[in-house]
C-alpha cells in the first residue's frame, strides 16, 4: 500500500486519501507496514514546515505549574493570571493519582497497539454509539494529513454502554471518566471567581455536560519534518484537559513564537478555549498550538478531554457582568450547535472560529 500512495505517476490526492481511509489501517498500520517514507498526502506545505524548524529563543518561556493544593486565593489569582497571558498551564496535587494516570496512558496504548483487525471494528467517521477510531478528524478538509491515530469517546452527559468501550481500556476510561469531571467542576469554579464571577456560574451554562475524550497514538515518523503530529489550532469548546506522556512535543503560540509544554511528571495540562474566551469577552485567551511529528521509536501518547455545553441551542457570547458601556461586548450571540458545525466543516488550520463571531 506505501508503494501505492507513494507513486508519482497519475497521483490522485483524494483517491489516495479515500483508500486510505477505507483501509481503516491508521498511521501506526502504515509503520507496521515498515514504509520508509510518509505517502505524499501526510507532506505539509513549505510554509508550513520552515515554521517548524527550530528557532533560538533569547530566554527559555516556561509555561506555569500551578499546585492545586494551595490556598484557594492565590490558586484562583494564579489560574487567572495564566489564562490571561498564556491560555495555558500545568496543574499539579490535582485530585486524580499518579497510578491512575499511568493506567489511562497504557490503556489508550494497548488499544492502538492492538492488531488492525481489532481496531478496524471501531474505525469510523461518525461518532455512532459514542465510540470511533479514527486517522485525522479533518482528513477530507485538510491540505495535508498529520501523523496520528484517534480513539474518540463520548463522556457525557452520559457515557456509552460499556460494551461499545474497547474492553482494553474500558476500566481505565469510566475511572477517567469520573476523575477529569470533578477535576473539570473545580477548575470552572476557580475560572469563574478568577473573573469575579460567582463559582457556579460556568457550570450552570451546561459546561460540565458535554465531554469528549480523545485518545491520540503518535507512532514514529519516518520523515518528521516532512509533516506534523497535529496542525496549528486552537480548542473548540470551553476547557481542555489533557494528560501527556514523557515524549513531549506539544507547543503553544506565545508572543508569536512557538514555546515547548514540556511533561511535567504527574501533572495535567489545562488550556483555555475558543468559547470561554467568547464568554470572558477576552479577558482569557485561547490560543493555537499544535504537535510535532514523532520523531523517536517510543509512541507518543496523550488524552485530551474537551468540555462542552449541552445545551446547543442555546445563546452564548460575553457574560453580561463582564461588559459596560466602557467595555462593550466583543462578540455576537450564537449557538452552540453553530460553532460546533463550523469547526468541525473546517480543516484544522491555525484559524480560530473566535474571529467570526467578532463584533
Amino acid at each position: 500500500m506505501a508503494e501505492i500512495m507513494n507513486s508519482e505517476s497519475q497521483y490522485d490526492r483524494a483517491e489516495e486519501v479515500k483508500r486510505f481511509d477505507e483501509s481503516k489501517i491508521g498511521v501506526k498500520g502504515l509503520v507496521d507496514s515498515g514504509l520508509t517514507a510518509i505517502p505524499r498526502f501526510f507532506i505539509h506545505p513549505p510554509q508550513i514546515l520552515s515554521d517548524l524548524k527550530p528557532k533560538p529563543k533569547p530566554q527559555s518561556i516556561v509555561i506555569p505549574t500551578i499546585d492545586l493544593s494551595g490556598p484557594r486565593p492565590v490558586v484562583v489569582e494564579q489560574v487567572a493570571r495564566a489564562s490571561r497571558s498564556f491560555g495555558f498551564f500545568q496543574i499539579v496535587n490535582h485530585g486524580i493519582p499518579v497510578q491512575a494516570l499511568d493506567r489511562t496512558i497504557g490503556s489508550i496504548r494497548a488499544f492502538h497497539e492492538q492488531p488492525t483487525e481489532v481496531k478496524a471494528k471501531f474505525y469510523r467517521r461518525d461518532v455512532g454509539p459514542g465510540v470511533n477510531f479514527i486517522s485525522n478528524v479533518d482528513l477530507f478538509h485538510s491540505k495535508a494529513a498529520s501523523w496520528r491515530d484517534t480513539l474518540q469517546i463520548k463522556l457525557g452527559p452520559t457515557l456509552p454502554e460499556l460494551e461499545e468501550i474497547p474492553k482494553v481500556c474500558r476500566e481505565e476510561v469510566v475511572e477517567w471518566n469520573l476523575g477529569t469531571k470533578a477535576l473539570g467542576e473545580r477548575l470552572m469554579g476557580l475560572l469563574s471567581e478568577g473573573l469575579g464571577l460567582d463559582t457556579d456560574r460556568l457550570k450552570n451554562t451546561t459546561c460540565l455536560e458535554a465531554r469528549v475524550m480523545v485518545g491520540h497514538y503518535y507512532p514514529r515518523c519516518p520523515q518528521p519534518d516532512l509533516t506534523i503530529g497535529i496542525a496549528s489550532h486552537t480548542d473548540p469548546g470551553v476547557l481542555t484537559v489533557l494528560l501527556q506522556d514523557h515524549i513531549g512535543g506539544l507547543q503553544i503560540k506565545h508572543e508569536g513564537e512557538w514555546v515547548d509544554v514540556k511533561p511535567v511528571p504527574g501533572a495535567l495540562v489545562i488550556n483555555i478555549a475558543d468559547v470561554l474566551q467568547i464568554m470572558s469577552n477576552d479577558e482569557y485567551i485561547s490560543v493555537e498550538h499544535r504537535v510535532l511529528a514523532n520523531p523517536s521509536h517510543e509512541p507518543r501518547v496523550s488524552i485530551a478531554v474537551f468540555f462542552n455545553a449541552s445545551a446547543r441551542e442555546a445563546l452564548y457570547g460575553p457574560f453580561s457582568e463582564l461588559t459596560s458601556p466602557e467595555k462593550p461586548a466583543l462578540y455576537r450571540q450564537f449557538t452552540y450547535n453553530d460553532y460546533m458545525r463550523r469547526f468541525f466543516t473546517k480543516e484544522l488550520d491555525g484559524k480560530t472560529l473566535t474571529n467570526y463571531y467578532k463584533l
